[in-house]
């Protein structure tokens, strides 16, 4: 059944009250919508917390985040927290890899300014409803609700994805979804008038249908959509790294600290560049670059590749610290067959420069990623550098 979003004001003033923050320690659905609404409605913030997490890990994000309010399916607590300011609509936690994450608090201008640009891009109408199936605690699950709740969009929102409940939001009437890349691989594409891609980087046949969009947590969701910055948006790339200013941004960090310059330029760590199309092009993390030999490799273009492999269904490249070549090209590779090294060089120098080729090859079961696809590299390094010592 559609879920009524009905319109939330982005202008109201909450000045002279208390302004709480509530953390839904719930699933998506009618129950969150509708608690985030009335978290709205009284002038406060809300923090998603992430269901997958174990108890423990849920008790230390409650620690470093300080919400002043828990609540459930059931009922609400009071708990000894830290208000937010007048004016705060959400705080998220980013998907660090490592150690706490930081929690970047987003205001409701921030968040409508998001809103209204999406729809604006995407030529969002009446008729258009939204389907809400990614996980809520990241940025890129949350905005579609609270664009929906912003804009008075029609909603249908699920836990979590599944092939059956995107059919039956199809069939329901729903018009435009966020999915990763690995759903969007599952479904039926033509079943939705937009398909909105985050996490992962997007596959390079995806539907024509179908928006890569790149964004942070800090930037309230993605900011740019197929290479263009939304309306408002600003890039400037800076000793190769991707700077952002926009309304979109964040407020400040959870701890009270501001990641902006003094002209509010937010330094995003991604590096980039402009193609000759006038593209924006993700080159990838600050510190996924691997530099053996003194050349610069990217591990997206040597997944990429590898991928190609008949025998290999899953890979990720990342470099291990090596006293000949600084850091070596390593593949971890998820395959049902024996692959060797030879011919996943032979393979990848095919396609690129003989120094991207890797000079070692680990078997895993899986790759360890972030809920949004994104692959672990940091987790992958460390593991084996502890079964090197």
């Amino acid at each position: 059944m559609f879920h009524e979003a009905h319109p939330v004001s982005a202008d109201v003033s909450y000045d002279g009250n208390v302004n709480e923050l509530v953390c839904l320690d719930m699933d998506n659905g009618p129950s969150l919508v509708d608690r985030i609404r009335r978290a709205w409605d009284n002038g406060d913030a809300i923090f998603p917390l992430d269901q997958r997490l174990p108890d423990t890990a849920k008790r230390t994000l409650i620690t470093h985040v300080r919400p002043t309010i828990i609540a459930t399916e059931s009922d609400d607590t009071r708990v000894a927290g830290t208000p937010v300011d007048s004016g705060d609509a959400v705080v998220v936690a980013t998907s660090g890899s490592t150690g706490v994450p930081k929690a970047a608090v987003l205001t409701h201008d921030a968040v409508a300014a998001s809103a209204r640009a999406v729809h604006q891009r995407l030529g969002v109408t009446e008729d258009d409803s939204w389907y809400a199936c990614l996980p809520v605690a990241h940025v890129g699950g949350l905005s579609v609700v609270m664009r929906s709740l912003i804009l008075g969009t029609r909603l249908v929102a699920d836990p979590r994805f599944s092939v059956e409940g995107y059919r039956e939001a199809a069939r329901n009437g729903c018009t435009l979804v966020s999915l990763v890349s690995t759903a969007m691989q599952r479904v039926d594409t033509s079943a939705f008038r937009w398909i909105v891609l985050g996490g992962a980087k997007p596959p390079q046949d995806r539907p024509s249908n179908s928006v890569a969009t790149y964004g942070l947590t800090e930037t309230g969701s993605g900011v740019v959509y197929n290479g263009q910055p939304l309306q408002g948006v600003e890039i400037k790339i800076t000793d190769g790294v991707i700077q952002v200013r926009c309304p979109m941004l964040l407020r400040s960090y959870r701890d009270g600290t501001i990641p902006l310059d003094a002209e509010g330029w937010f330094r995003t760590g991604d590096l980039g560049h402009w193609a000759d199309d006038g593209c924006l092009v993700v080159d990838g993390r600050e510190g996924d670059l691997i530099i053996t030999g003194g050349e610069n490799v990217w591990p997206d273009a040597v997944e990429a590749t590898l991928l190609k492999l008949a025998t290999v269904t899953d890979v990720c490249v990342a470099g291990l610290p090596d006293g000949e070549w600084g850091q070596k090209v390593t593949a971890w590779v998820v395959s049902d067959h024996d692959i060797s090294l030879d011919i996943v060089r032979s393979h990848v120098k095919e396609e690129l420069p003989p120094f991207c080729a890797p000079r070692r090859v680990i078997r895993v079961d899986e790759i360890p990623r972030t809920a949004l696809g994104k692959p672990r590299r940091a987790e992958l390094v460390a593991a084996a550098m502890l079964l090197d010592d």
